[in-house]
Parts: structure tokens; sequence; C-alpha cells
């Protein structure tokens, strides 16, 4: 699988941005989603997970109601609306893909970068 982020930018704190991560391959709809982030002189860390149904989502609590993973498999692609931006939001997004019942994510996109001012 191959996975290409999209729709970083700058926006001011409180706005939005949407997210998109478009893969390659047929076999997408059977892969769970996550986006992760980093900081500058910070880990990576986990933002959002779906299922490869799409029946199940996870969150960070940092973002628990601010943001939205979505996908949609008829387009090889993952969503995560951002919503209530914050400058702590201020990160590189990555996409990335695992089998299911795998632990790891294997697959990984190669990040948009994301500016909350304030």
């Amino acid at each position: 699988v191959q996975l290409q982020a999209s729709g970083g930018g700058l926006v001011q704190a409180g706005g939005s941005l949407r997210l998109s991560c478009a893969a390659s391959g047929r076999t997408f709809s059977t892969y769970d989603m996550g986006w992760f982030r980093q900081a500058p002189g910070k880990e990576r860390e986990f933002v959002a997970r779906i299922y490869w149904s799409g029946g199940s989502t996870f969150y960070a609590d940092s973002v628990k109601g601010r943001f939205t993973i979505s996908r949609d498999n008829a387009k090889n692609t993952v969503y995560l609306q951002m919503n209530s931006l914050k400058p702590e939001d201020t990160a590189v997004y990555y996409c990335a893909a695992k089998a299911v019942a795998v632990p790891r994510y294997d697959y990984w996109g190669q990040g948009t970068q994301v500016t909350v001012s304030s």
C-alpha cells in the first residue's frame, strides 16, 4: 500500500482543515487506517484510527470532540476533519495503514504540514 497525504496548510486558531490520504492498491478496504502527528522536537504521536470497515473509530484525548476520522473505501481515501484548531495542533501529520489484527502500522505516507497560528 502506498499512501499520499494532502490538505495541510496554515490556518488561524479556531479554524478548520481537512486532510486526505489517498491509497494505492486494491486491498485498501482491508486495512485499518490511522493518523499520527509529529511536532518539532517531539516524538510522533497517535491522533486517530478507523477500522477497515469504518465502523469503529478511536481518538487521542487531545483531539477528541474536535477531529473526525472517516474513510471512503470506494475512493481508497481516508480523511481527517480538524475543527477548532489550536496552536498546539501544529505538526506534520502522517497517515498510516496496517493489516487487520496486526499491531503495528507498516505503511506510512510522506506527511503534510499543518500550522496553526495564534
